[in-house]
C-alpha cells in the first residue's frame, strides 16, 4: 500500500480524469457545500473505488465525472477536455437496476436499446448485444423480461446495455447495495471478468471496506463533509481473485478501516 504518487501498473498509462482543486456547493435555502479542493487523477484501464460514508460526497463526485452536475470551482477534466455534460463515453450505472431497465423489453431487446437509439442495424445491434450478453452470462434469459429475472441477473443486464455502446469508463454507484450477500460476491466476479477482459476504466462507489478491496487497484477514502475531499488513497497491491479469509486482504481492511475511524464523524458500515 502507499499514498498517493505512482499508481503501480498504471503509472505510464493516459490520465482520463483529472481534478484538481474541484468544489461543488448546492446553492439551495441553505448553501451545501459539499465538495471542497478534491484532487485526483484516473488513470486509463484502472478500477478505482470511492469509499466513504453515506452522505461524504461520493454520489456527487460521480455525478460531476459524468456531466450530471457542474462544479463550482476547480478543474474538471475529461482526456484533458472540461467535462460540459454527459456522454456515452461516460456510463453510469445505479443502485436498483430496474429502475433503468425497461420492463416491457426483453433482455435482448434492453441490450440493444443504446445501439437503437444510435441508428445502429437491426442486425449488427442484434449481433453486438448477443456478444455483450454472453459476457455477461445472460445468453440463455435472453427472451425473458427484466422482471423475470433475478436482481444480480438484473445488475448484469445494465452492464450488458452499457458494454454494448463501447463507452470508455464506468461509473457505478454503489451497484450492488441492495442485492444479498451471496448475489453480491457473484456479481464482483462477474463485474471483475468484465473488467480483466475489456480493461475498461471504472469507478466504483462503495460505503463497504471489504468490497472495495476486492475490486480495487485503487481505495480512495472519502472524509465526511460539509467540504469534503479525499482524505487519502490506497494502492490494493494484492494479485487477484482476493479472498476475504487472506490474512493480506485482513491488514488491508485494517488500515483502511483506521483511516476512516480517525476522521471523528466518519460512521462507516462494518
Amino acid at each position: 500500500m502507499s499514498q498517493d504518487g505512482d499508481i503501480g501498473g498504471f503509472a505510464a498509462s493516459r490520465t482520463v480524469f483529472r481534478l484538481h482543486a474541484v468544489s461543488k456547493l448546492f446553492d439551495t435555502d441553505i448553501p451545501y457545500l459539499a465538495l471542497d479542493r478534491v484532487h485526483l487523477e484516473v488513470r486509463e484501464g484502472e478500477f478505482l473505488c470511492l469509499l466513504g460514508a453515506s452522505g461524504c460526497g461520493k454520489s456527487t463526485l460521480l455525478s460531476l465525472l459524468a456531466g450530471f452536475e457542474a462544479p463550482s470551482g476547480g478543474q474538471l477534466l475529461y482526456r484533458g477536455k472540461p467535462i460540459k455534460s454527459p456522454d456515452k463515453s461516460r456510463v453510469m450505472f445505479f443502485q436498483n437496476a430496474s429502475s433503468v431497465l425497461l420492463p416491457w423489453l426483453t433482455v435482448e431487446d434492453n441490450a440493444e436499446f443504446g445501439l437503437r437509439l444510435q441508428g445502429v442495424p437491426r442486425a449488427q445491434r442484434r449481433e453486438r448485444a448477443a456478444e455483450c450478453l454472453r459476457l455477461v452470462g445472460l445468453s440463455e434469459h435472453r427472451s425473458k423480461y427484466p422482471g423475470e429475472i433475478s436482481g444480480g441477473m438484473q445488475q448484469r443486464l445494465q452492464i450488458a446495455r452499457a458494454l454494448a455502446i463501447e463507452p470508455d469508463v464506468f461509473l457505478m454507484d454503489e451497484p450492488f447495495a441492495a442485492l444479498d450477500a451471496f448475489t453480491r460476491r457473484r456479481m464482483h466476479t462477474a463485474l471483475l471478468e468484465v473488467w480483466s477482459r475489456t480493461r475498461k476504466t471504472i469507478i466504483f462507489v462503495t460505503h463497504d471496506i471489504q468490497e472495495a478491496i476486492v475490486l480495487a487497484d485503487r481505495i480512495a477514502i472519502m472524509n465526511v463533509g460539509p467540504g469534503s475531499n479525499l482524505k487519502r488513497i490506497f494502492d490494493v497491491d494484492l494479485p487477484r481473485p482476493r479472498d476475504p479469509a487472506d490474512p493480506a486482504v485482513g491488514r488491508v481492511f485494517r488500515a483502511v478501516e483506521d483511516e476512516l475511524d480517525s476522521d471523528p464523524r466518519t460512521e462507516h458500515a462494518q
